[in-house]
């Protein structure tokens, strides 16, 4: 990426040229979604860069970081929670919203730790995006019209465990002071709704 070009050779703009303080980068693999998100963030106010790796995220952290970031987790190079430390180091105090398909407690967490803002599920309207990119910090959000059940929260902390003990089922186990056997069908069963 060099100055003084500001779009590469598929007409991807590679840098920004409006205000400074609305620049947003936004990093994900599913070219649909990025590009819808993209033109939707740019009719809201935003100067909008949009890549779709993790190697071209912290490229542009490095050479021009903006002051908003919409980072997707699971990117075909590695985790946006790279992106999200690069972006983090280069401007400490940008707002990043991390977004993810696949979405549970324990990526929500490491996400925060990483430097996001804000983590929301795929896929994400545009509304919600400025919402969280623009949340003016107050402390607590209204509460949720369908919070999540008892069996959800119960799979969610098993989940989160499960990922702290890198994916080990006996360890998960022990730890949780459940069988062995139990643990596996619950593992291997889908989330429960709400």
């Amino acid at each position: 990426m060099t100055s003084d070009s500001s779009q590469n050779g598929d007409g991807v703009k590679l840098t920004f040229t409006g205000d400074a303080s609305r620049s947003l980068l936004v990093v994900d693999d599913d070219a649909p979604f990025r590009n819808r998100l993209a033109r939707a963030m740019e009719k809201r106010g935003f100067d909008v860069v949009a890549v779709d790796s993790v190697a071209a995220g912290i490229e542009i952290a490095h050479e021009a970081a903006p002051s908003f970031a919409v980072v997707d987790l699971r990117l075909g190079d590695g985790s946006g929670l790279d992106v999200v430390a690069a972006l983090r180091d280069a401007r400490p105090d940008a707002r990043i919203v991390v977004l993810t398909g696949y979405g549970n407690i324990a990526t929500a967490v490491a996400a925060v730790k990483a430097g996001a803002v804000d983590y929301l599920p795929k896929p994400a309207d545009a509304d919600a995006v400025e919402a969280a990119l623009l949340a003016d910090g107050r402390p607590l959000p209204p509460p949720p019209e369908n919070p999540m059940s008892a069996d959800r929260v119960r799979w969610e902390h098993i989940q989160r465990v499960f990922e702290q003990c890198d994916r080990n089922v006996s360890e998960t186990a022990r730890r949780l002071k459940m069988h062995r056997r139990t643990l596996q069908r619950i593992l291997n069963k889908h989330a429960p709704r709400g």
